[in-house]
């Protein structure tokens, strides 16, 4: 071994490196803040450039296991990677040196030198090891098995330009049609904490993301998800639990936050055990909506499911589904019920908001949606009743889309979606209740400052009707008495992870509907949850 490969060495632990898949797990989701203060904490305590030998030695030990599997690099197909100005394009040099002194080859691309102190000695350790370092990118990817993005990692402050803007394309390009672009700790251009391409420029597409000492927000939100491709966390042995921390950090959803509250269902339940759900809304000339949501909570497990419709027109029972009960919205003891869920096709008119102020004065859970929210975002004294009202153990959950939320918090989609995290966490504070903002990468956010990102879902749900499923599965779950953070959290999993199961076996994501999400949330629930019930 070289001495460059043994000043390398020494700084990476030998219980490393450690990869974790971040599927179906409740990772927290480090800010560009959060990530600054782990690192310091670390550093503190570690020689210098331990981190980054430690983020190569994981990169170059993924991208050699992915290799294997797929005898995708061999003499003839090497690595190719960019290595960008500062510790990102450090992170690129290690991971090369070590994969040439695994016997891979490789080629690194470095435009512009690398400033950071850790980056140059980086690539002092890179020349020292022989790794080939050009300035001008090649001609053409064809011949490469694997490229690698270290252009530019978090904090990124302005949009990429020049050769990097250009590479950026070059790169998704590739992926697009070749697969195969590993993006080191974040794609390039990516605001890692909210997703959004920063400066409205381009980012890299990336088939992979390999990201460094925890998740990042920004990479399962908006644009994130398209950017980041399936995801990876080598945490590097660094300390996420750290008091230097600024703050909670936001969780990625998954089971393991709601599958404890779900119901058991022994030998001695019975309907009422699984609870009563009223589902209002269905103004004249829109009664499918609520009808859909009524359909989703059969599915989705509650007890007895009725629909309470605002309008008239609607029909005197469902067809497919008898088992719901169809009533005039004046007719139906709301108070009677376990929970609500409100909003599907409910309309704008004077009646709805009656029923509304109904529905909210009964002190149940609820779920608002749809009309409801409009309603409430164009009345004061409605939002000032959603905020103030006395529920006796479950805040309401409201289910805004961006335009949604902009109206209820009195600005524009463009600037909720500049900060999804923030603007969840806005409008949960201002109505004193659980908010769902749907979009990639939904948003949950509770009262009390819990925040969740949803990593399930996919373009199928980008048909009409699909919110109404939605209310209708976490509207269901209210009523089985699931508390409304655990309720949100599980309504939006299963919704997702529905739409992914449908395009997996070939239908989505194009021409996925509405009414085939609730069966297969059916499925999942049952497949998932109550495999080993008796």
């Amino acid at each position: 071994m070289t001495d460059a490969a043994l000043s390398t060495a020494s700084l990476v632990s030998s219980t490393f490196p450690t990869l974790v898949s971040t599927q179906d797990r409740p990772l927290p989701l480090l800010t560009v803040e959060d990530l600054r203060a782990c690192e310091a904490h670390a550093e503190a305590t570690l020689p210098a450039h331990t981190l980054m030998a430690r983020a190569g030695a994981a990169a170059a030990h993924w991208l050699r296991e992915h290799a294997a599997h797929d005898g995708s690099v061999d003499a003839d197909h090497p690595v190719w990677l960019v290595a960008g100005p500062g510790n990102n394009g450090g992170d690129a040099l290690v991971m090369a040196t070590q994969l040439l002194q695994a016997g891979v080859a490789v080629e690194v691309c470095m435009p512009v030198d690398v400033k950071p102190d850790d980056a140059r000695w980086a690539l002092a350790e890179a020349r020292a090891a022989g790794v080939p370092i050009s300035v001008e990118p090649p001609a053409s990817f064809e011949s490469f098995g694997w490229l690698v993005d270290g252009m530019l990692g978090i904090g990124l402050a302005r949009p990429l330009d020049g050769v990097f803007a250009a590479l950026a394309e070059r790169l998704g390009e590739h992926a697009r049609v070749h697969g195969r672009v590993l993006a080191l700790d974040v794609p390039s251009g990516l605001d890692s904490d909210t997703g959004n391409i920063v400066g409205g420029g381009v980012a890299v597409h990336a088939t992979h993301t390999l990201t460094f000492i925890g998740a990042k927000p920004g990479l399962f939100m908006t644009a994130g998800r398209d950017c980041a491709g399936a995801v990876t966390v080598a945490p590097i042995g660094v300390d996420t639990q750290t008091p230097a921390l600024p703050h909670t950090p936001a969780l990625l959803n998954a089971p393991a936050l709601f599958a404890s509250h779900l119901p058991a269902r022994g030998f001695a339940t019975h309907k009422g055990t699984f609870g009563s759900l009223a589902v209002v809304g269905g103004d004249t000339g829109m009664c499918g909506a609520p009808v859909l949501a009524a359909r989703a909570a059969l599915y989705a497990g509650a007890g007895k499911v009725h629909v309470a419709f605002i309008g008239s027109g609607w029909p005197p029972y469902d067809a497919p589904h008898p088992e719901l009960m169809l009533h005039a919205a004046d007719d139906l003891p709301l108070d009677t019920m376990d929970a609500l869920a409100v909003g599907c096709g409910m309309g704008g008119s004077d009646h709805a908001r009656d029923v509304l102020i109904r529905a909210l004065q009964t002190g149940l859970p609820a779920l608002l949606d749809a009309d409801a929210l409009n309603l409430v975002a164009r009345d004061d004294a409605l939002a000032s009743h959603l905020a103030t009202r006395k529920a006796p153990a479950s805040p309401c959950v409201l289910t805004p889309h961006p335009l949604e939320a902009a109206r209820l918090l009195g600005t524009d989609a463009r600037s909720v979606q500049h900060d999804r995290l923030a603007a969840a966490r806005a409008l949960a504070s201002r109505f004193a209740s659980v908010v769902v903002l749907k979009g990639s990468g939904t948003v949950i956010a509770a009262p009390d400052g819990r925040l969740a990102v949803n990593p399930t879902g996919n373009a199928g749900l980008a048909t009409g009707g699909t919110g109404d499923v939605l209310g209708g599965i976490i509207g269901a779950l209210l009523a089985q008495r699931l508390p409304a953070w655990e309720a949100a959290l599980a309504g939006i999993y299963l919704h997702g992870l529905a739409a992914e199961h449908l395009t997996a076996r070939g239908d989505g994501p194009a021409g996925l509907t509405a009414g085939e999400l609730a069966p297969m949330v059916r499925t999942l629930l049952n497949r998932l949850f109550y495999r080993d019930a008796r």
